[in-house]
């Protein structure tokens, strides 16, 4: 059966951003303009006419109707709606996905206003911290500010991503592109120095000299060249793209600035052409694509999740980096999986088993309470500071698929994912999983009512009603 699909929300925003007209598009278009108004509300499906022309006469990757950013502000609005500051009961999976597809702008707003809520209530649980800053309580944490500008991207900056990979499109790995860089530096009459010191990377503009500590692996002093680069050579195009952002303070500008020029490295060491192309050639290993473009492990699994460029996608891959306490410090989906915004990741899932097995990519097949199925690979990344005494931080990544791409994937090979016992139940994050026999459960759902039996101990200390098992 053939799903349609009711876009309204992105044809709207195609048409504004091309300044047309609702006559102008539907005649572009090849329909009538009442029809026209009906896709626009989801009062229709789009038509396969539609959808035809909007790749013939605007070259539009007609993929993004089907997907366009509704699945994580379901997952977000889902998530904020939970919290016990909203009495009524939760909207149905059905009422946030008309929401999320009619009005967008408002599930946007009422996010907004959903992170202001709880970073307030967060500050005057302090008071030493309310104190003298009532003008700061309602402002939204910059780290989630920026966090949400890249979620909401999709993870992609084109301009900034075609930029990068002009830099370094013609490069065969590692030491190639060191040269690159060496070439680039002497062309802006900057002096690269290497110094077994802290810190990691110094730029002295008075000298015009860039120090590169020593102590970092080659492929992080690559990527933090390359950072400094971008700085450099590209300020007026991520001044441009923090200008259409607009964050609401000086702190989010700053810190989304360090990571567009992040992102750029991260393109620029792996350019997307070659990069995709080999990733499909390899069939996505990870430690093979690190030889070849001189990278980190970590910096070639993140990169996996922003080939997402129109007209030229990769597989669709959700990227996350856990500390040693479960907290996420990295987090990407271009799948369905949308990953919690508040709390820690679901204890069942592998990554927080590769603490346990250093230097081995562990391998799971899990299944949501949606239905979807994923594979997931997890490793440990270690991070040492460079002497005895320095210390060493932790991580674990963890990237994964939907199932119906996982033969793509080289670490999949061996694997029966046709058996539905093979795949593991886990959540997105306790509080809003609706599992009522999970053993690792740390506290009740907040969606469901629970039942509390003083006679009766189970796994838990109470039932919750009406959930899945």
């Amino acid at each position: 059966m053939v799903q349609k699909i009711y876009a309204g929300a992105k044809l709207r925003e195609i048409r504004t951003r091309l300044a047309l007209t609702q006559r102008e598009f539907a005649a572009r278009l090849g329909v009538s303009l009442p029809y026209l108004n009906q896709m626009e509300n989801n009062n229709r499906p789009v038509s396969t006419t539609v959808v035809l022309a909007l790749a013939r006469e605007f070259g539009t990757d007609v993929t993004e109707l089907a997907r366009g950013d509704g699945e994580r502000v379901v997952s977000d609005l889902r998530e904020a709606l939970a919290d016990p500051v909203f009495p009524t009961p939760a909207p149905t999976q059905a009422d946030l996905r008309l929401v999320a597809a009619n009005a967008p702008l408002v599930a946007q707003a009422l996010l907004a206003l959903h992170r202001a809520y709880r970073q307030s209530h967060e500050r005057l649980a302090s008071l030493d911290e309310a104190l003298g800053r009532e003008d700061r309580t309602l402002r939204p944490s910059p780290w989630e500010e920026v966090r949400d500008f890249f979620h909401y991207c999709d993870n992609y900056i084109d301009a900034v991503d075609r930029a990068a990979e002009h830099v370094t499109r013609d490069t065969q790995g590692g030491a190639d592109i060191d040269r690159r860089i060496a070439e680039q530096f002497q062309k802006l009459g900057i002096d690269l120095q290497f110094s077994d010191l802290s810190p990691a990377r110094l730029f002295d503009r008075d000298s015009a000299t860039l120090t590169l500590s020593t102590r970092l692996t080659p492929a992080t002093r690559r990527f933090q060249a390359l950072h400094q680069l971008a700085l450099l050579t590209r300020a007026d195009l991520l001044e441009a793209t923090l200008d259409l952002a607009r964050f609401q303070s000086e702190e989010a500008r700053a810190i989304a600035r360090i990571g567009l020029a992040n992102y750029f490295a991260g393109a620029a060491l792996m350019p997307y052409g070659a990069f995709l192309a080999t990733a499909q050639e390899t069939r996505h290993d990870l430690e093979e694509l690190a030889a070849r473009f001189g990278a980190s492990i970590e910096q070639v699994a993140h990169r996996l999740s922003t080939l997402q460029r129109p007209g030229a996608k990769g597989v669709p891959f959700f990227f996350v980096r856990v500390d040693q306490a479960g907290t996420i410090t990295k987090r990407h989906s271009a799948t369905r999986l949308q990953f919690a915004r508040y709390g820690g990741a679901c204890p069942l899932w592998n990554v927080h088993r590769a603490f346990e097995t250093p230097g081995r990519f562990l391998r799971q097949l899990a299944e949501t309470p949606d239905g979807v199925r994923y594979f997931c690979l997890a490793r440990d990344v270690s991070k040492p500071g460079g002497s005895f005494r320095a210390p060493v931080r932790r991580y674990a990544i963890g990237l994964g698929c939907e199932i119906r791409h996982a033969g793509a994937l080289t670490y999949a090979d061996d694997m029966d994912l046709s058996n539905p016992r093979g795949f593991e139940p886990i959540g997105i994050s306790c509080r809003i999983c609706a599992r009522r026999d999970c053993h690792q459960r740390s506290v009740p759902p907040l969606e469901q009512a629970l039942r509390v039996d003083p006679d009766r101990r189970d796994l838990l200390p109470y039932a919750i009603e009406g959930a899945p098992r």
